[in-house]
């Protein structure tokens, strides 16, 4: 799911929803779950999210419970100021080349507005109202961004 904050007014935009693939090659054993938080920290780095873009890395990791540890190298196509956290619990260990994109989820949107909106219409365009339930999401990552 992705929001965007408006610079000017402090508002966020409405929730758009997104595809996130990933391939790897490599040798890995175990599973692992894992919850991302991505932040795009520019304006510049936040047009990203209206086309899809292709990332390829390299990467040696181990999970052992909720305890992660390792290396990657990544080769972009461009280049965004990102941060990115993440949660990983699991048992997993490996070292892997690995390919990735990110995309609109156009049929998801469909359905949560019950038309045919793109995610510039969403993010950028104010076309759909924020739902209950994204307002609630904006308010907790309110609420969560003052905690010091």
């Amino acid at each position: 799911m992705a929001l965007v904050r408006d610079l000017k007014t402090g508002n966020w935009s409405p929730a758009a929803f997104v595809h996130a693939n990933e391939a790897s090659l490599g040798l890995q054993v175990g599973g692992e779950k894992v919850f991302y938080a991505i932040l795009l920290m520019h304006t510049n780095a936040v047009r990203m999210l209206t086309d899809a873009k292709i990332n390829f890395a390299g990467e040696a990791r181990g999970t052992a419970g909720d305890a992660s540890a390792g290396e990657e190298g990544k080769i972009s196509l461009t280049e965004h100021p990102v941060l990115v956290y993440n949660d990983r619990a699991g048992l997993y260990g490996g070292a892997a080349i690995k390919g990735g994109a990110i995309s609109a989820d156009d049929e998801a949107n469909r359905i949560y507005y019950d038309q045919f909106v793109s995610m510039q219409d969403i993010l950028f365009d104010k076309k759909v109202k924020a739902t209950d339930s994204a307002l609630e999401l904006v308010k907790r990552l309110t609420e969560h961004s003052k905690k010091k």
